[in-house]
């Protein structure tokens, strides 16, 4: 009996938990979304690549040890970090040790935390809203074309967005609940999330505290007691990670790359912090004041726009190659004037921000930064103003339906206002949700319509936002509009709005669908003005208010596609139409091509020395690391500006035998000057040759990627010249012109070789043609750094042997 006992109690759960099975209401609505979400993150992510090689790197080192694990080391020896606090990089590293480094692996955590956040904004809006708000909500998020580009690639962004919708979840169950251990929890996930992309993640701290203050059920005493307890967990998670680092000592951790004091404190604040407000000024080789502000002061300073004709360092002109505008458009460049024509083009070519690329490099082609996929590039920010995220650099990334979520916001606070109060302003439960969106879309908004330094990818913070107040607006216009509401008017305002901004973000590429798309939102309008004044019944004319918002829905829809379609994980993310063209593609730092005869040179010749080799910046050393799993040193971190070693340190380095060789590949300037003159002045020039590449003097060599390059791309970016890689100086052979230029230096983001430059070109290849020639080694150069970051393999370069100074 005493056995028989146990095995009835189990069985009695069993039947429990399949009984609990089968009475839960599954809404098969948000599973289709779900099933959407998946497809459009997920889909054709077997072509990432090495996504974007700087954190990719940094996941095989942090595979090696704990210690670079925890400090999110760069390099397998723990030389210098990446610029980010770790927490994002640990779900990824844990990923590639399952699975192994892939860029599918490295790419699989955001993938799941975009679908996450699907989830949750439908199970946070269905609690006060209701279900159909809550599946028009999680629709809209996952149709951000912003959302799709982020959520494909190993960046933060989807990683942060999760943890942030996570905490605001915790917190509104605490209200809900009235228990306020989930407040604290709540607290605790902005702190940690503070240790994914720092200062970014407390952007939305000011809503929680507004919706706490305003929602919860007890006296202003113990709001303002559990708001305090929850304070101190929020500094304890926020702090527990730099605190660690920069008490311990410098020597036995890595330096914190990005910071100008070696202190992670010092990054978030700084760097990662008033920096991204106010104007970049460490960590990019100098400062970029405005990014695109109104300034036209600021705007000359600023890389000019691709199309237009520019002097190099040198003093000469140059003109690079993007792909002309669609036929009978006219386009102006970021500062008003009309883009200049380059050589031999008979046409002007567009400026920053318009068709012919992604923010970014051009993965396909190599191209330059500041090609923008239906928005900007990956430094155009469009004009600082109140109307910023309006513009067509970032409005096609972000901003489709963000005249729903306006409107939505007036709709649903009038709708919401309930029959009982007597005052308009009397707050419901759903009022105070909704404060608790708003508290997080204006702080958001006003960031990115005042900053100085940020990439659009960014504006992914707005999306949870912007989906919720415009999937429970449009739920509240659509009701008000069927029960002849004072309200609405606002149904078809916001329609007829949404309708003429998505026909002018469509002009750049579907001139005549942008014509189609505003006549069909002016046809559906007209209804919807007319039809309550005159309709004795509108329950049953729903079918206006539907196609009314499918119309409005194509076209978001169509950009988030094509990030999915194109296999697309980008360094700098981006949605468009020209991610499916032969002139579009990457945001740069992507896939990179390392030089075999260099690799196979320097392991066969590395003895019991530390690192492979030295070199500029990290996206030299970036795909020698992927490749190899060895150390290479990044002297000045991302950019080549970090202060992370001094020749003293350098010296003894080579001394000791941890050091053989430097390669000149990279970005050089900065903190790197002194070494740099040090070694050309004392290391001998090592003579490699393979069968892509050529010398003509013994003693020094031109090392390039391992694929044969007649054109540009092979060059040194506009504006730096690698040590050792002028031809007077090394001996190599010098770079032939490409067409159209009057230089042998072509800008960043040329044609490859075996391929026509996009400008003026009679055929464009096709997203499956680019990548055959990919996996056949036929691109010509890899992607440089996105936004306009300089260096990588594949460029001009000397290898220098080091082991002969001391010898």
């Amino acid at each position: 009996m005493e056995s028989k006992e146990p095995n009835r109690v189990q069985k009695n759960q069993k039947s429990s938990f399949l009984n609990k099975l089968s009475t839960i209401k599954y809404d098969y609505w948000l599973i289709a979304i779900l099933i959407l979400a998946a497809f459009l993150y997920a889909w054709n992510i077997w072509e990432a690549g090495e996504a974007n090689n700087f954190y990719t790197a940094a996941i095989v080192s942090m595979t090696k040890s704990f210690k670079n694990f925890w400090y999110a080391s760069f390099d397998p020896a723990g030389f210098i970090t990446v610029d980010k606090p770790p927490v994002a990089l640990w779900f990824m590293t844990i990923s590639a040790k399952i699975f192994g480094v892939h860029g599918w692996s490295v790419v699989l955590p955001s993938i799941l935390f975009g679908i996450g956040s699907v989830y949750l904004i439908y199970a946070m809006v269905s609690k006060r809203f209701g279900r159909i708000p809550a599946r028009i909500s999680a629709l809209i998020m996952t149709l951000t074309p912003i959302v799709v580009a982020d959520s494909r690639t190993n960046n933060m962004d989807a990683t942060l967005v999760f943890f942030l919708l996570l905490s605001f979840w915790f917190v509104q169950k605490a209200v809900m609940n009235h228990q306020q251990r989930y407040l604290w929890i709540g607290f605790a996930l902005i702190g940690f999330s503070f240790n994914i992309k720092m200062l970014q993640a407390f952007m939305v701290l000011p809503a929680l505290y507004l919706y706490y203050w305003l929602a919860a059920e007890v006296n202003w005493k113990k709001k303002l007691l559990h708001l305090s307890i929850a304070t101190v967990f929020l500094a304890v998670f926020t702090l527990i990670w730099p605190m660690s680092v920069d008490m311990t000592n410098s020597s036995k951790r890595p330096y914190e790359g990005g910071s100008e004091t070696n202190s992670a404190m010092e990054l978030a604040f700084g760097y990662n912090g008033t920096q991204r407000l106010l104007g970049q000024t460490t960590g990019t080789g100098g400062a970029f004041p405005g990014m695109g502000n109104s300034s036209k002061k600021s705007s000359k300073s600023m890389t000019p726009p691709t199309g237009s004709k520019s002097k190099s360092a040198s003093g000469t002109k140059s003109a690079t190659n993007a792909p002309t505008p669609p036929s009978g458009s006219k386009k102006k460049s970021a500062t008003g004037n009309p883009p200049a024509k380059p050589s031999g083009s008979k046409k002007g070519t567009m400026p920053t921000g318009t068709k012919g690329g992604q923010p970014g490099s051009n993965k396909a082609a190599g191209g330059g930064a500041g090609t923008g996929g239906g928005g900007g590039g990956a430094f155009n920010i469009g004009t600082a103003g109140p109307f910023r995220l309006l513009q067509k650099e970032l409005g096609p990334q972000i901003s489709w339906l963000m005249l729903l979520a306006v409107f939505g916001v007036i709709s649903s606070y009038a709708y919401f206002r309930g029959s009982k109060m007597k005052k308009w302003y009397a707050l419901t439960p759903q009022r105070k949700d909704l404060w608790l969106w708003i508290g997080w879309m204006v702080p958001v908004a006003g960031f990115f319509s005042v900053a100085s330094f940020f990439h659009p990818y960014y504006t992914i913070m707005l999306a949870p936002a912007m989906a919720v107040l415009a999937g429970v607006g449009i739920y509240t216009m659509i009701k008000q509009w069927r029960e002849k509401s004072p309200w609405s008017m606002l149904l078809p305002i916001s329609i007829l709005a949404t309708s003429i901004l998505q026909a002018w973000y469509l002009t750049d590429y579907y001139p005549t669908l942008a014509w189609v798309l505003l006549i069909a939102g002016i046809i559906i309008s007209l209804p919807l003005f007319v039809l309550p004044w005159i309709a004795i019944k509108l329950k049953n004319k729903r079918i206006w208010s539907i196609v009314a918002l499918i119309i409005v829905m194509i076209a978001p829809t169509w950009w988030s596609l094509t990030p999915t379609l194109a296999g697309s994980s980008d360094g700098i993310p981006s949605a468009g139409p020209s991610l499916l063209s032969a002139g579009g593609g990457g945001g740069g730092m992507g896939d990179s091509q390392t030089d075999s005869t260099l690799l196979n040179y320097v392991e066969k010749h590395q003895g019991k020395a530390e690192y492979l080799f030295a070199t500029d910046d990290s996206s030299t050393a970036a795909p020698y690391i992927i490749k190899s799993g060895k150390a290479v040193m990044a002297m000045g971190g991302f950019n080549g500006t970090d202060d992370a070693i001094s020749l003293k340190q350098f010296k003894k380095l080579v001394k000791e035998g941890k050091l053989k060789y430097y390669y000149s590949g990279g970005k050089t300037g900065g903190s790197n000057n002194e070494i740099v003159s040090w070694i050309k002045k004392h290391a001998k020039k090592v003579s490699l040759s393979n069968s892509s590449t050529q010398t003509n003097n013994s003693s020094s060599v031109t090392v390039s990627s391992k694929t044969k390059q007649t054109s540009t791309a092979s060059q040194a970016p506009t504006g730096t010249t690698a040590p050792g890689s002028n031809s007077a100086k090394t001996g190599a052979t010098p770079p032939a012109k490409p067409s159209g230029t009057k230089t042998g230096n072509a800008p960043t983001g040329t044609k490859p070789s075996g391929t026509k430059a996009p400008s003026g070109s009679k055929k464009k290849l096709t997203t499956a043609q680019l990548k055959k020639m990919k996996k056949s080694g036929k691109t010509g150069a890899p992607s440089s750094m996105g936004g306009g970051k300089m260096g990588g393999p594949g460029q001009s370069g000397t290898l220098y042997d080091l082991s002969s100074i001391y010898k």
